[in-house]
């Protein structure tokens, strides 16, 4: 029936008579189903008001804050032959305590008395330096000498010079005491010969005077050539004086030249020391990488390079080791939509593969066995081969991270962001927004409106 009219029959007629109607009537499963499709939607409406913590979800591993307490592999310095094994797999060890020994393979390194007579060679060399030394030394003394010699050498042809000098003129003196004589002895002998001519002297005393004038004229040359002999010697006297600074400046300069080539020996005599000692250092350094030790206190992992007598080239790895000692912390990668959203000291909840857990992303605090950190590093560029920026995030709080727990496990994280209704966050991500952004310590409840940007 349809009831169109507001005169209804439907009180005075029992539907049960009619099998029409006991066919059509809904059972009881029915209504029950009805009851609870209401209670359901009654639910759902009431959930959509309750609060919902928003959250950037990533997948990370466990990891370290300090680089050196991250895994590493050993390697050798130098190429040698593997000829001890000191460790086992898994084994402890502290820092200091030997891993492996190596011996040399170079045929330049063989010598087993290498650096003894590298320090032989060092010793002879520093020897010939000491000797090189003396010969400056003797050198700069034989210079101040020459300087010396050739001071008092001017002084002494100073002095000749004064003689000379002076002997010129005394020479001069009688020079002119000769002319005299010889101007006498002619006027004698002149007036000989007018006597002689007057037959008053007799030709025996005009011989005679002859012979005086004749003398007298001999004396005369003698003192000319003396006179001469002595300015001869005057002069010459005054070029050794000129020639004594040039003849001994040559000695001079030849002894500094041969203080110079006898410095530059000595260089190169403390060069070929210094290159000497450098490889007594490098020999006794190397000799130190024949025993490669343990860096830090770490466990052996992995041996790289297992057997006995195998050859390792220089900087192969040989080892692995786990420092034992590690800040945990926690690799995430996040979006580059959410990276303006995560700063530095943001609260991160974790859960650890192998540890159980009860999450509810939008209430954390309803969920069990979950970890707390926080966030102490963030990239500045991008280093994920999917184009995702890293974050690190370390342990925080009073529950401390499970003991257990080692650096490559695998961990899911989740940064908590604002409070907002679920229906809100139901209306977000259906269009597709990003999560609300919102300052630490803003109480401030976010406007449930989306950006202008994002309607766009």
């Amino acid at each position: 029936m349809l009831n169109i009219s507001e005169n209804t029959v439907q009180q005075r007629m029992r539907q049960r008579d009619f099998n029409s109607f006991t066919k059509t009537e809904l059972s009881g499963s029915n209504r029950m189903f009805v009851r609870w499709l209401y209670g359901v939607f009654i639910v759902i409406i009431v959930m959509l008001f309750l609060p919902w913590t928003q959250n950037i979800q990533s997948d990370g591993v466990v990891t370290t804050l300090n680089p050196s307490n991250r895994p590493q592999t050993i390697q050798s310095t130098i190429a040698g032959r593997i000829e001890q094994w000191f460790v086992q797999e898994g084994q402890f060890i502290p820092a200091g305590d030997t891993i492996v020994y190596l011996s040399e393979i170079k045929a330049e390194y063989f010598d087993p008395d290498l650096i003894q007579r590298t320090t032989n060679q060092v010793l002879a060399k520093e020897s010939a330096i000491d000797s090189y030394r003396g010969k400056v030394t003797a050198l700069e003394a034989q210079i101040k000498g020459l300087q010396q010699e050739a001071t008092l050498k001017e002084e002494q042809l100073r002095n000749k010079i004064l003689q000379a000098k002076a002997k010129i003129i005394s020479d001069s003196i009688a020079l002119e005491l000769a002319r005299i004589d010889v101007q006498t002895a002619n006027r004698q002998l002149e007036g000989a010969q007018e006597l002689f001519r007057k037959d008053i002297e007799s030709l025996t005393k005009l011989e005679n005077m002859r012979l005086k004038a004749q003398e007298a004229r001999t004396k005369l040359i003698a003192a000319e050539n003396k006179l001469q002999i002595s300015r001869n010697e005057l002069a010459n006297i005054r070029l050794q004086l000129a020639s004594v600074p040039v003849e001994y400046n040559q000695k001079i300069n030849k002894a500094e030249s041969d203080k110079f080539s006898t410095l530059s020996t000595l260089y190169d005599s403390e060069a070929e020391v210094n290159k000497l000692q450098i490889q007594r250092s490098n020999y006794e350094r190397r000799s130190s990488f024949y025993y490669i030790t343990a860096p830090q206190d770490c466990y052996i992992t992995k041996a790289i390079k297992p057997g006995i007598g195998e050859t390792v080239k220089e900087g192969e790895g040989i080892v692995t080791i786990m420092p034992a000692k590690a800040n945990l912390a926690v690799e995430l990668f996040i979006r580059p939509m959410d990276l303006p959203l995560v700063e530095m000291g943001q609260e991160v909840r974790f859960i650890f593969d192998g540890w159980p857990a009860f999450v509810f992303s939008g209430w954390p605090g309803m969920s069990f066995g979950t970890y707390k950190g926080e966030v102490a590093a963030i990239d500045q560029q991008i280093t994920d081969a999917k184009n995702r920026y890293r974050i690190l995030v370390r342990p925080t709080g009073d529950k401390s991270w499970p003991e257990a727990l080692r650096v490559g496990s695998g961990a899911q994280g989740i940064a908590l962001l604002n409070n907002v209704p679920m229906w809100y966050e139901v209306w977000r991500r259906l269009n597709g927004f990003p999560p609300d952004y919102y300052e630490r310590g803003n109480n401030k409840e976010p406007k449930l409106k989306a950006p202008a940007k994002s309607i766009k």
